[in-house]
């Protein structure tokens, strides 16, 4: 779809050309909408929203949100029934929304006692109580309100071939790195048994204890992890209204059978809704999200169920249309924490074309932290994503680490080395390769197995079999095979470590520990959840902190450099010129000379300027443009300080011309005149790495022309959209460091001679 924009111009009809750019920004693809609650396309509050209230009479609900029992629809009733805490409520009820806002982001207060009142409150009031709240304020409750001390992390896994060998491999990737539940679906319904068992191989490769899921039509979900094939569910869906329930052929009574189902089964399970599902089925009955959204999380608690899954979910781009949608969506999250149930915190939905917008989007969840921080990041390539493209994806997994370690925030992920990748995705692929030759699924050959493991994606692949998966999904059906035969299989052809993992993570459904709320296993399957790692936040210097351990892991990006490797292309370029001390550098005479004043380290341990260049060619280009104009240049090596403003100062006032041209090692230069102050220079090139020949050897030429007193060229370096900063500041210190070690303070400056090596 194309999107069309207005072109704005000037009085005269021109296209201006500010205009022009921001037309072509990514920004500009998303869709925005107007206010407009008769849609239901209204974030935090609605018109239509009801007051909250709640009338007891006899240990009955007879009143909630405005309306009388008998007018309840079949959401009300289910809430009002098995969703309210009736001995807190009037206690809860009577407090304002102000007041419960304070408490839930006063740090005083414990947890416990929060989740108390708000157990006993509508879902109106609660949508209320959320709305009072700044988003910085949300954060600092969810800081307190999540379930789980430890914040953890949940992938997708699929892609659109269904190929089992790749979704073993990116299983086994996406747990190497940290990743605690692993979720796949299909592109073809068919193929889900495959999916399955080729996702509960590979999560338990190199790092055990990921649950996994396979999200598909509920009753082959739920057959699947009978059969021991999955350990969790969460695509249970839920809505705010009940004509969405109606559209789906569901009540919530039959959710409640689903949940105690899985429950019954050692499956852990939380529900999905996700602000947003009303308004694209046309049924959001003309209330806010927001409002609709509390109606599900109040259902969720009466289900029974472990947890929600939210954020928007499908429905993340109509909330993000409409003015406050971001703080919606984050709203939705802490409205779950509130209700004391897990939360898997969305984000598992592109938001937008905007990298920026999709950046805010996840930042305040990773800041609070969450028991999942996505619901969903897309472990695998975009276009692989058979869920749809997820707010984060594979090429997104850099930036993802390097924010965990901007802020020091545990996102769940760590940096994995390509060796380790590599293996994981090797012996997950061929693991998957033995059980389905040895169970008489498929045959892959081995050649397969290494496109499999250098492979980004699907489309990295040759064309197979067609028919390879479908037949293996029936076989596995036909032949009703279930955890043990894959434990047995994996025994059987050499895999013991897997087998034994898998059996591990069965056996722990008979003790139902993975049931509690917001359990995960952590890699030595011990249990962490509400009630083995409560969230003791109780203001600073509580709560969840990094240990040294996690904290080394989170800051070990593939990309950091120390010094030396910084450095390391210094010594490519060593000993390219001589640079020979002469005499103590006098005041020269000579009208036509210009001084260039050498930091202490150029030419000693420093001999590659930052854009590239030898300094020896920086040396020879400036030297050029004296002599084109004219000048003689002298050299001399400024011994006592780094700073280049001193350099060139230096250099002016022992220069017969009084014009001096101070030079670093890293390539920032500039032309001073020895009656100005250190700071007040005649013509600074700052930005090094931007630099070129000509650059330099235009300043040598100015240099000369302020020699002679004639009026210099201006230089124009061009600019740069490129973000100069960040790429070369380390690089940049690292070569500082190097002229502050060859620093000699007190020091007279020293002529040298300069050759060519």
């Amino acid at each position: 779809m194309s999107l069309k924009i207005v072109r704005v111009t000037d009085s005269d009809g021109a296209y201006l050309g500010r205009m022009r750019i921001l037309d072509a920004k990514p920004v500009n693809l998303d869709g925005f909408s107007v206010v407009n609650p008769d849609l239901g396309l209204a974030a935090m509050s609605s018109p239509n929203d009801p007051q909250p209230s709640l009338v007891i009479r006899d240990g009955q609900v007879i009143e909630m949100d405005g309306k009388a029992a008998a007018d309840f629809d079949v959401i009300d009733e289910f809430i009002a029934t098995y969703g309210l805490d009736l001995d807190v409520a009037p206690e809860a009820m009577a407090l304002t929304e102000v007041e419960l806002a304070r408490l839930t982001v006063d740090p005083g207060v414990p947890r416990a006692e929060v989740v108390r009142l708000i157990g006993g409150i509508t879902p109106a009031k609660l949508a209320k109580v959320i709305a009072v709240l700044t988003p910085v304020e949300m954060q600092m409750a969810m800081a307190k309100m999540r379930a789980r001390r430890t914040p953890s992390n949940q992938a997708h896994v699929t892609n659109q071939l269904d190929d089992p060998l790749l979704i073993a491999a990116d299983a086994a990737s996406a747990v190497a790195y940290g990743f605690r539940e692993v979720e796949t679906t299909v592109p073809v319904l068919g193929d889900a048994p495959s999916n399955a068992v080729a996702l509960l191989i590979g999560s338990q490769v190199g790092t055990p204890g990921a649950m996994a899921q396979c999200a598909i039509e509920e009753a082959m979900e739920l057959r699947l992890g009978m059969r021991g094939l999955t350990s969790y569910a969460e695509t249970i869906s839920i809505y705010g209204t009940e004509q969405v329930f109606v559209d789906g052929d569901d009540t919530p009574f039959s959710k409640a059978i689903l949940t105690s189902a899985y429950a019954s089964r050692g499956l852990k399970m939380r529900v999905t809704s996700g602000g947003g599902a009303e308004v694209l089925m046309g049924a959001a009955e003309k209330c806010s999200i927001l409002y609709l959204e509390s109606r599900c999380v109040s259902l969720a608690r009466a289900l029974g169920s472990q947890g929600v899954q939210n954020g928007g979910i499908d429905g993340v781009g109509v909330v993000a249309s409409v003015p406050e949608g971001m703080k919606e969506l984050l709203a939705e999250n802490l409205m779950v924490m509130m209700r004391d149930l897990e939360s898997c915190a969305g984000n598992d939905n592109l938001i937008s074309e905007s990298d920026i917008r999709r950046s805010a989007h996840t930042l305040p969840v990773l800041l609070a932290g969450a028991d999942f921080i996505f619901s969903g990041f897309g472990s695998i390539p975009r276009y692989d994503n058979a869920f749809a493209l997820s707010n984060f994806n594979a090429d997104d997994m850099d930036d993802f680490l390097v924010l965990q370690r901007d802020w020091g925030a545990d996102g769940g992920l760590r940096t994995v080395s390509p060796e380790h990748l590599a293996a994981v995705r090797r012996r997950a692929a061929t693991a998957v390769q033995a059980v389905y030759r040895d169970l008489g699924l498929a045959d892959f050959d081995d050649a397969h197995i290494e496109e499999v493991v250098v492979a980004n994606g699907s489309r990295d692949l040759p064309p197979g079999d067609p028919k390879a998966v479908a037949e293996a999904a029936n076989a596995i059906e036909a032949k009703q095979l279930t955890v043990f035969d894959v434990v047995a299989s994996l025994e059987r052809t050499g895999y013991r470590e897997e087998a034994e993992a898998i059996m591990r993570l069965t056996s722990e459904r008979l003790r139902g520990d993975q049931l509690q709320t917001s359990a995960i296993f952590d890699e030595q399957f011990r249990v962490l959840s509400k009630i083995t790692d409560p969230n003791d936040y109780a203001g600073p210097g509580t709560g969840y902190t990094l240990t040294e351990q996690r904290r080394a892991e989170i800051d070990n990006v593939r990309q950091q450099r120390n010094t030396a490797e910084l450095t390391a292309d210094q010594a490519e370029h060593a000993g390219h010129i001589l640079v020979t001390d002469v005499e103590p550098a006098r005041q020269g005479s000579d009208p036509r000379e210009v001084v260039i004043g050498l930091s202490p380290a150029l030419g000693r341990s420093v001999w590659l300027s930052l854009c590239g260049l030898p300094i020896g060619e920086v040396i020879r280009q400036l030297s050029a443009g004296l002599e084109e104009e004219g000048c003689v240049p002298r050299f001399v090596r400024v011994r006592s300080t780094i700073d280049v403003g001193l350099i060139g100062l230096t250099a002016a006032k022992l220069s017969g011309s009084g014009i001096g041209i101070g030079l670093q090692g890293k390539g920032t230069a500039l032309i001073h005149r020895r009656d100005l102050a250190p700071l007040a220079n005649l013509e600074l090139f700052s930005v090094a790495p931007l630099l070129t020949a000509k650059n330099y050897r235009e300043l040598g030429r100015n240099a000369a022309r302020h020699a002679k007193g004639m009026a210099p060229v201006p230089i124009l370096t061009g600019g740069t959209d490129e973000s100069i900063s960040a790429r070369y500041h380390a690089r940049a210190v690292a070569l500082v460091a190097l002229e502050r070690e060859a620093s000699e303070p007190g020091q007279a400056p020293i002529t040298v001679k300069v050759a060519k090596a």
